[in-house]
C-alpha cells in the first residue's frame, strides 16, 4: 500500500503547520472536523504568516476512511477528537499521533484496535496560534517510529510519504526514549512559560528564576521516566535546553497561549502525571506540585 489520501484532525499550532507544509506540496489533505465546526470554518478565513489560506475541510458525518490520519489535537480534546474520527478510520489507515505526553497511542489503540498506530512526538517548532492567526520560523519535525516489528512496514509508508511531501522527520529506532524524552521538555518549557507568562528566550536565560524552574521540572520527569525503566539521561536534558535556547525568543509553547487565550491547558498530562508517577515510585517532585499548583489557580481567573 502506499499512502494517497492523508487526513488531519486538530487545528492548532502543530496541526495547521504540518498540514499547511504538505499541502504545498500537493498532498491529497485535509482537515477532519465535527459538523459545527465545518459550518463555521467554511466562513472563515485562516492566514499563516499574513497569508489567507483557505483549509481543505472534511465534515466527520461524510468522510470516507483514509489511508493515513494525524491526530494534532490537544489532550484535552482527544476524547472527543476518537469520537470525530470514527467514519475516517477502517483496518487499513495508520494512524500517527503527534500529542504531548507519552499515553496517546494507547489510548488511540485500546478504542480503534483494527488500525495501525505508530508512536511519534512533534518537536523544535515554534508555531504560536491565536485565534485564526498561524506564525512560525521553524517547521521543526515528526520523530517516528514503532516498538512494535510486525508495523515496521506502516512506517516504512508513512516515511516516505512524508518524503513526497516534504514534511521534516527522524526515524527513531528507539521511539519510546524520544517519547519520555519529549514529555520532559514539555514538563519543563511548557509549564515554566506558562506559569510566568514567558516565551523561549527568558525560559533559557542563564541565571534566572525562569530557567531554574525550567531546568529542575526537566530533572524531576527525567527521574520519573528513569523508575519507569526509560533511560533519559543528563545529555537529554542539555539537548533539549540548547534546541530551546534557538527558538524565537518571544515565542512561546503551547500552555503558555492556553494562558493567553483563556484556553484548558494540558497540566495534567505534564506535572499530573510527573506527580502520579513520583508518588508511584516514592521521589519527591516538588518543583512539579508547585507548578502544578500555579497552573490551576491561574486557570481559576478564566
Amino acid at each position: 500500500m502506499s499512502i494517497k489520501t492523508i487526513r488531519i484532525i486538530g487545528m492548532g499550532a502543530v496541526g495547521m503547520l504540518f498540514g499547511y507544509e504538505m499541502y504545498k506540496h500537493q498532498a491529497d489533505i485535509s482537515f477532519l472536523v465535527d459538523p459545527e465546526r465545518y459550518e463555521r470554518y467554511q466562513a472563515t478565513d485562516f492566514t499563516i504568516n499574513g497569508q489567507v489560506w483557505k483549509m481543505p475541510l472534511t465534515c466527520s458525518l461524510n468522510a470516507q476512511p483514509v489511508d493515513l490520519l494525524i491526530v494534532a489535537t490537544k489532550y484535552t480534546g482527544l476524547e472527543s477528537a476518537l469520537d470525530t474520527m470514527r467514519s475516517s478510520i477502517d483496518a487499513h489507515t495508520i494512524v500517527v499521533s503527534v500529542l504531548n505526553g507519552i499515553t496517546s497511542e494507547a489510548i488511540i489503540k485500546e478504542r480503534y484496535p483494527e488500525c495501525q498506530v505508530l508512536h511519534s512526538v512533534a518537536q523544535g517548532m515554534d508555531s504560536m496560534k491565536f485565534g485564526h492567526e498561524l506564525k512560525y520560523h521553524h517547521l521543526g519535525q515528526v520523530c517516528i517510529g514503532t516498538p512494535d516489528p510486525e508495523l515496521k512496514g506502516a512506517l516504512a509508508e508513512v516515511e516516505a510519504c512524508f518524503d513526497q511531501y516534504g514534511l521534516p522527520y527522524t526515524h527513531e529506532e528507539d521511539i519510546m526514549h524520544r517519547l519520555y524524552s519529549k514529555f520532559m521538555l514539555n514538563v519543563g518549557i511548557n509549564q515554566t512559560c506558562m506559569v510566568y507568562g514567558v516565551g523561549y528566550g527568558k525560559a533559557t536565560e542563564p541565571g534566572t528564576l525562569e530557567m531554574m524552574t525550567f531546568i529542575s521540572a526537566m530533572r524531576e520527569a527525567m527521574l520519573v521516566a528513569q523508575k519507569e525503566g526509560v533511560a533519559i539521561t543528563e545529555d537529554d536534558l542539555n539537548g533539549y535546553v540548547e534546541l530551546m535556547s534557538t527558538l524565537s525568543p518571544d515565542n512561546m509553547p503551547s500552555m503558555a497561549q492556553d494562558r493567553i487565550n483563556h484556553n484548558p491547558s494540558e497540566v495534567e498530562l505534564f506535572s499530573g502525571t510527573v506527580i502520579a508517577l513520583g508518588k508511584k515510585h516514592h521521589l519527591y517532585v516538588p518543583v512539579n506540585e508547585y507548578l502544578y499548583r500555579r497552573v490551576k489557580e491561574i486557570e481559576a481567573t478564566y
